[in-house]
């Protein structure tokens, strides 16, 4: 039995007839444009046939039986209507799914079967006895066979199949014919088949590269008025979150102003009382409080746009995980009459044990936040090798076109007032950006007027990983020797103050040199250094790590250092990060800052 190769694979030379039918997206659309323009050029086939089909019937008719014109003109017209009628099919079915390479066979078969009714004419048309005949039939074949290059190129088995069914009858006459001059006509045959299938090839490949730069430019296009959408998508929430932001941070900067002018007021009149001084201090530490967690809300966002948050997988105990959020968030519902329930589980996942729980604490808080009357749940259910941890209330509900929104930066559709009670409208932002980092699906589900379910999918496993030491951290209160670099006068004059009352040596100044100069004017060997503290942007376009690079080479050693930064641009979180000082962010309490200090010198 004979190797055969599926028809999909026929070559041409080195084209293989089904190019174009791989299994890619990309050669997928090439492969339906180029059936298309098959399908298209069928209609110039089908006038083709009908404009020459009736004068070769006249011709010949005088030497060939009517009878016989008769039954092959209504078999071609019959083959001509089926052909139109498959194009117009396959046209209003094009884009609507199923087998594209079946339609191009469809069209392949009604071209063989088209080249074999022309052959048959060449068949009874090989007349040698009536020459202006004779040369009237190869003419008409030789124009049939031409114009399947252009016509039938989009899919060559199309096109193979047309001309040898047209020229072998006429070669085989040829061939069981005697005389020189039939050996001539027969190659002329071979070589008019020959030059076809060139062109043929050439046309194809032409017409796929065509097509694959159309293809590429109408996905280019697509690609661009996508990029174009989300740009000003991101240029439209950038003016809303500076303009929600700028509200924000005003609110609690007028008020603290308003709370040191009276102060000031108190103070013009003569000694502050204790108890208007403690007052107005609270007030005041409330404010700022406000303020720190708004900069601190947009600190993280900042941080999980820059890419500088490392997440830490580990096994997590769902059950401890949800006790503990059982106990902090008893208060809440008790102050505000709502029911809680905590499901409980023995299950343990794969996370990040403070990512984790931020991302429900941020979920919990906005369900306590939002629902009035009922109760707030937490549980989890297994999804196969994951567990969806679910938090579900009975607040107002999201509708439906607003589902997507909330989960954008300082949307609170529930506080339009912008009370900050209700919080900042930051919180479902950073549960959408660290869900995203962690890969643990997020979802809404929600009903206007009936309440809320949010969820978020963790990996499961199936046995718990010890839990990773805890370092142990030096934590005595023993004065050190601090080099402080801050390019601000303001906040300089206050850092040396709170660390000289903790009992520190300060060696503070404005820059990398004046902090050399300071500490080489010390004696007594009290200039040695434990901890150098510098703020990240310095003046003449310095930064905290130069600085602190500075300081080293003139120490001759490296020492624990602390970089202070007021910047939430990404790139700029980005470079102080890779740096691998010990990162703050302003604003930063005296206790934050002690903390940081005991730690980098323990």
């Amino acid at each position: 039995m004979k190797n055969e190769l599926p028809l999909d694979q026929v070559v041409v030379g080195s084209v293989p007839l089904s190019a174009g039918l791989s299994a890619t997206p990309q050669d997928d659309r090439i492969r339906e444009a180029l059936v298309e323009l098959l399908y298209r050029n069928s209609y110039g086939v089908v006038a083709a046939n009908v404009l020459i089909s009736l004068p070769a019937a006249y011709i010949l008719s005088s030497v060939v039986s009517p009878r016989w014109f008769v039954g092959w003109l209504v078999a071609l017209y019959l083959l001509t209507a089926a052909r139109v009628v498959a194009a117009r099919l396959f046209f209003r079915h094009a884009g609507k799914g199923g087998s594209v390479a079946r339609w191009a066979w469809l069209a392949a078969v009604m071209s063989w079967l088209s080249g074999l009714m022309w052959g048959m004419l060449g068949w009874v048309g090989f007349l040698p006895h009536e020459p202006l005949l004779f040369a009237f039939t190869v003419i008409v074949l030789t124009g049939l066979v031409c114009g399947t290059v252009p016509s039938l190129s989009a899919f060559p088995p199309a096109l193979v199949g047309s001309i040898l069914a047209t020229i072998v009858p006429v070669a085989i006459r040829c061939l069981s014919s005697e005389g020189e001059v039939f050996g001539a006509y027969l190659f002329l045959i071979g070589s008019l088949v020959a030059i076809n299938l060139y062109y043929c090839r050439v046309t194809y490949r032409m017409l796929r590269e065509t097509v694959r730069l159309r293809t590429e430019n109408v996905e280019l296009i697509g690609r661009l008025e996508d990029e174009r959408d989300r740009a000003q998508a991101a240029d439209r929430a950038k003016t809303r979150f500076l303009a929600a932001a700028s509200h924000d941070l005003r609110q609690p900067i007028h008020a603290l102003s308003l709370l040191v002018s009276t102060l000031s007021m108190m103070g013009q009149r003569g000694a502050v009382a204790a108890a208007d001084a403690r007052s107005i201090a609270g007030k005041a530490k409330s404010m700022v409080g406000n303020l720190s967690g708004l900069l601190n809300a947009l600190l993280d966002i900042s941080k999980l746009d820059a890419g500088v948050v490392t997440v830490e997988r580990e096994t997590v105990d769902l059950g401890e995980l949800f006790r503990n959020l059982r106990q902090e968030f008893a208060p809440t519902a008790g102050e505000r009459g709502l029911g809680w329930r905590v499901v409980e589980t023995g299950l343990h996942v794969d996370s990040d044990p403070m990512m984790l729980k931020r991302i429900l604490d941020n979920l919990l808080s906005n369900a306590f936040r939002y629902t009035t009357a009922g109760r707030v749940l937490l549980g989890c259910r297994r999804r196969g090798a994951a567990v969806e941890i679910q938090v579900w209330d009975t607040g107002p509900g999201i509708p439906t076109d607003q589902q997507a929104a909330v989960f954008e930066e300082f949307v609170q559709l529930h506080n339009p007032a912008r009370d900050r009670a209700q919080g900042l409208g930051l919180g479902l932002a950073i549960v959408r950006r660290t869900t995203e980092l962690l890969g643990h699906p997020l979802k809404l589900v929600s009903v206007s007027g009936r309440g809320s379910m949010f969820s978020v999918t963790v990996p499961l496993v199936q046995a718990a990983k010890p839990p990773r030491a805890a370092s142990d951290v030096r934590m005595d209160g023993a004065p050190l020797g601090i080099m402080v670099v801050e390019d601000e006068q303001d906040v300089l004059g206050a850092l040396v103050q709170m660390l000289e009352f903790d009992g520190h040596r300060v060696y503070a100044g404005r820059s990398a040199g004046e902090v050399m100069n300071a500490h080489a004017a010390a004696q007594d060997g009290s200039a040695s250094v434990g901890v150098i503290v510098a703020d990240y942007r310095l003046k003449d376009h310095a930064t905290g790590v130069e600085a602190i690079d500075a300081l080293y080479d003139y120490l001759g050693r490296a020492v624990p250092a602390i970089i202070v930064t007021g910047d939430t641009s990404p790139a700029r979180i980005k470079e102080a990060a890779r740096s691998g000082h010990r990162l703050l962010h302003k604003p930063v309490s005296g206790e934050d800052l002690r903390e940081a200090i005991r730690r980098e010198a323990g």
